[in-house]
């Protein structure tokens, strides 16, 4: 990959998660924030994180002096992103704080600079209305703590330059994590699953079906266990898209418009295409295939099994109120 020199311009925590990550995969980073004096306490703080890291095992020896050489706080914003290829715009997630540092970012950044943020929820396109030239644009939204969680949503907007779309990817999978290409949509992804889900869960409460420590217990020992290896969509055709649509129906006995069956789901369903067992879904896995994806999916449930065991219970106080 092509040495770069790239600015994260915020480095509070998620800030100072990305420039840490960053500067681990070898680019030039510069950190900014709303005072030199700031940017560079979080730079001290960045430091002796990683030493914790390394410490603990959770980042390679050699990581101090590799960051030590690669990354450097910045006088002012404009300091920042004067000489970078890429720029993260990582500040608090209110629209006038962001559109603010995005003019200028804009006004100080080459021409040619991709500029991306990490917000999670609030539209990319209103984002690009700060931007000059919005066609180097889009959202990188890393997830907390960006150290650690493998996963990077990018979103452009509707007048993204195409062409940057790869050498963003190149400059975040070079940190050893994954992107995945997402439309410009309120909460995009991430946010609209995980908001979802935890709707549900607390309607759960309010009704009194089950405490909170009790939905945690379910969620992480069932179907969220089976996450970190399998998506929605790769479960559903495992389950059985029938199984699926028999379930909403059941679910509907009470609650018809909010469990209404997909209409993707209903039509899957009423071709023949049943998941996995069919040989059609909505992955569409090959039939002979099957009995090498249980195998597989057999082998890492019981291997994140072990991994629960060996790290013990987290650490939540027990008296979780409900």
């Amino acid at each position: 990959m092509t040495h770069r020199t790239i600015a994260v311009v915020g480095s509070g925590y998620m800030g100072g998660g990305i420039a840490q990550v960053l500067a681990l995969s070898g680019a030039t980073v510069r950190i900014a924030d709303v005072s030199a004096e700031i940017a560079k306490t979080n730079y001290d703080r960045i430091i002796e994180e990683t030493k914790q890291f390394v410490a603990d095992g959770l980042f390679p020896v050699g990581s101090v002096e590799l960051i030590e050489a690669n990354l450097s706080p910045a006088e002012s914003v404009e300091d920042a992103v004067a000489d970078a290829d890429f720029i993260e715009e990582a500040v608090p997630e209110k629209i006038e704080i962001k559109h603010a540092t995005l003019r200028r970012i804009s006004a100080a950044a080459r021409e040619d600079a991709i500029i991306g943020s990490n917000t999670s929820t609030i539209l990319i396109g209103k984002l690009a209305e700060a931007v000059t030239n919005p066609g180097r644009f889009l959202g990188v939204h890393f997830s907390n703590p960006a150290p650690f969680i493998p996963g990077v949503e990018l979103i452009p907007h509707e007048g993204t330059d195409e062409s940057i779309l790869s050498t963003v990817e190149e400059i975040v999978t070079a940190t050893g994590k994954e992107t995945a290409r997402v439309r410009d949509s309120t909460g995009f992804v991430l946010n609209r699953l995980q908001y979802a889900l935890f709707h549900e869960a607390t309607q759960l409460v309010e009704e009194g079906v089950a405490t909170a420590q009790d939905i945690d217990t379910i969620v992480r020992t069932t179907f969220g266990f089976r996450l970190p290896v399998f998506g929605p969509f790769a479960i559903a055709d495992m389950a059985g898209l029938d199984v699926y649509s028999f379930c909403y129906a059941s679910l509907q006995t009470r609650w018809p418009e909010r469990f209404a069956t997909p209409e993707s789901l209903a039509q899957l369903v009423e071709a023949g295409k049943f998941g996995t067992k069919s040989g059609a879904g909505y992955l569409d896995v090959p039939a002979e295939r099957t009995a090498e994806l249980v195998a597989y999916r057999n082998r890492a449930y019981v291997a994140i099994k072990e991994l629960m065991d060996e790290l013990g219970p987290a650490p939540i106080h027990e008296g979780v109120t409900s």
